[in-house]
């Protein structure tokens, strides 16, 4: 009778383990939410690699990018994607700060689009 105590005993310290680590990997699934903004780049300020994305509605949004950010139809923030640059940024926001994943260039896909 003793092992089958002991065998319940770590059967439940395992199915504990493997719940505790399913909810950790929920939570983090949860932080990466992504939120896709349209509009018009109204000014970049490249030393604190931030941009500031002017919404049609008048809202403006400051996003900062980091080296891993992806940049579409520009060579890069700053020099492709310049202020007045019509754009779609895609971001998570962790504690208030919003953090480009992917910037593109909306302006030139449509002027492409209408070219052709």
């Amino acid at each position: 009778m003793m092992l089958r105590s002991r065998y319940r005993v770590a059967l439940l310290v395992c199915v504990a383990a493997i719940m505790a680590f399913g909810m950790t990997q929920t939570m983090s699934a949860q932080d990466d939410v992504f939120h896709i903004v349209k509009g018009t780049v109204k000014h970049i300020d490249k030393d604190t690699k931030t941009m500031v994305v002017k919404t049609g509605d008048g809202t403006e949004h400051t996003i900062k990018w980091t080296d891993k950010t992806t940049v579409e139809g520009g060579k890069d923030i700053g020099d492709g994607i310049k202020e007045g640059s019509k754009v779609s940024v895609k971001y998570t926001e962790k504690a208030g700060e919003k953090t480009a994943v992917g910037v593109k260039d909306t302006g030139k896909a449509t002027a492409k689009a209408v070219s052709n």
